[in-house]
């Protein structure tokens, strides 16, 4: 029999990510124009940084994951995680938003550390928070529910950064500076996503007991998961849904500031925010009614039909969007709301599928590796990330792009490509992926079932 999950432990899940994804969208949106306009990196140089940063962390995530499997405490597996790492999640935020008073070689190496122990942070939190979705219930359609809070709050989270990231900034650089301001600015947001992740352990449960409960060698796990289908064509979609998604997210700044060349605000002064601030927040506001349609619709057509409209929309939505010219600025932002209520769409189903995925594992295998699977999608986020942050890096550096001043036509028109062309083949790919994913809705009940009458016979399943 299903526990029922009461309001305030799924408004407690979803505070898990608006934590992590105020620090996500900064990352996405701000961090490559900080280090490029204000910290002072060459844009090649930080692209590459973030391939290698991020790289090693994709590969740290299993690790976390595997550990998080292993725990064993009154609290459970993955809820002590999120209290050890809370306060070092939020002052490595801080420190990768801090500028040294180093040369350039000396900051080329700061950014390194520094944003390096950030990623490595932020496994120690998202992986475990992720896997909580596995435990908490067992019900498939209460998993959609409970990834739709995540991806609701998450979103939110992200809103909440965008609206207040430019005015915190200008607001602590009045008399002083604005790498000043960026450190204070970041400081505030990390003090709230701390106390997010504080709600998020009191206020969840584990629940989900393994049919068997004894520990098994890594390998097996390991072996398991490498013979898992589903579980690598849910890999690749997810990748080629962060590199759209990325691609996007750190070329809106610069194609506003560089090709849009525009300083028009909206609001009352002393409110007012910049284009590439509300185009940055509707895009969270669609993100958000593209996760409210999402579950009725996944309940209807099933969650593979839901993840292959969505994403072929965005594959044409995004093309258009290499339409607009500099003053179209109101079919910029139509197609930008358009655009974000595809993505805001597939990321609900992609974590309810993972659950999905750990439970064809174990009826298959006999053994529960929930961190571990879960840990592949944190794995998945983080490498579409990276590829997507790396390659914005270094196609702006090909491009012959210079921070603060006048750019060519041809930086402009690969600023475009970077808003268009390059994401839509992110969304074609991630398509191409999820048409051969085999867990249909049937498939998915009937796993289900068949676990649940294993944990009736052996008791797995309780409080």
């Amino acid at each position: 029999m299903h526990t029922p999950i009461k309001l305030r432990e799924k408004i407690g899940y979803g505070l898990g990510d608006a934590a992590s994804s105020m620090f996500w969208k900064l990352f996405g949106s701000y961090l490559l124009f900080f280090y490029t306009d204000v910290f002072g990196l060459p844009a090649a140089a930080a692209g590459t940084m973030f391939l290698v940063t991020r790289l090693w962390d994709s590969f740290v995530d299993p690790v976390v994951g595997v550990l998080a499997d292993r725990t064993r405490s009154r609290r459970g597996k993955f809820r002590p995680y999120l209290l050890r790492f809370a306060v070092p999640f939020g002052i490595a935020g801080i420190l990768t938003f801090t500028t040294p008073g180093f040369g350039p070689t000396g900051k080329l190496v700061y950014a390194y550390v520094s944003y390096g122990a950030m990623m490595m942070v932020y496994s120690a939190v998202n992986v475990p928070y992720a896997s909580l979705l596995g435990v908490i219930s067992d019900n498939p359609r209460t998993r959609t529910e409970l990834s739709s809070y995540r991806m609701l709050f998450a979103f939110g989270g992200s809103l909440l950064a965008l609206l207040l990231i430019e005015p915190l900034v200008g607001w602590f650089s009045r008399g002083s500076t604005p790498q000043t301001g960026w450190q204070a600015a970041v400081a505030t947001l990390a003090v709230v996503a701390t106390a997010f992740l504080f709600c998020t352990y009191a206020w969840t449960r584990e629940r989900v007991r393994p049919v068997r409960t004894e520990r098994t060698p890594l390998r097996d796990d390991l072996k398991d998961l490498m013979r898992n289908r589903p579980w690598w064509i849910l890999l690749g979609a997810g990748i080629a849904a962060l590199i759209f998604n990325s691609i996007r997210d750190g070329a809106a700044v610069y194609y506003f500031k560089y090709y849009v060349q525009t300083e028009q605000t909206f609001g009352p002064d002393g409110t007012a925010i910049s284009l590439t601030t509300l185009f940055l927040v509707l895009g969270q506001a669609a993100n958000i009614a593209g996760i409210l349609l999402v579950t009725p619709v996944s309940n209807r057509v099933g969650k593979k039909n839901a993840y292959l409209g969505a994403m072929a929309a965005a594959t044409v939505l995004s093309l258009a969007f290499w339409l607009p010219g500099s003053g179209d600025v109101w079919a910029m932002m139509l197609l930008q709301v358009l655009i974000s209520m595809c993505a805001g769409s597939i990321f609900p189903l992609l974590w309810s599928m993972y659950a999905d995925i750990a439970d064809y594992s174990e009826l298959r295998t006999g053994r529960r590796a929930t961190g571990l699977i879960f840990s592949s999608s944190s794995m998945s986020q983080k490498f579409g990330w990276t590829l997507g942050g790396a390659l914005t890096g270094w196609l702006l550096g090909h491009y012959g792009f210079e921070a603060n001043a006048m750019q060519e036509a041809a930086v402009q028109n690969g600023i475009r490509a970077m808003m268009s062309l390059l994401p839509a083949a992110g969304t074609v790919l991630s398509v191409l992926f999820i048409a051969c994913y085999p867990l249909g809705e049937r498939r998915v009940a009937e796993i289900g079932r068949k676990l649940a009458e294993l944990r009736a016979r052996s008791g797995g399943d309780g409080e």
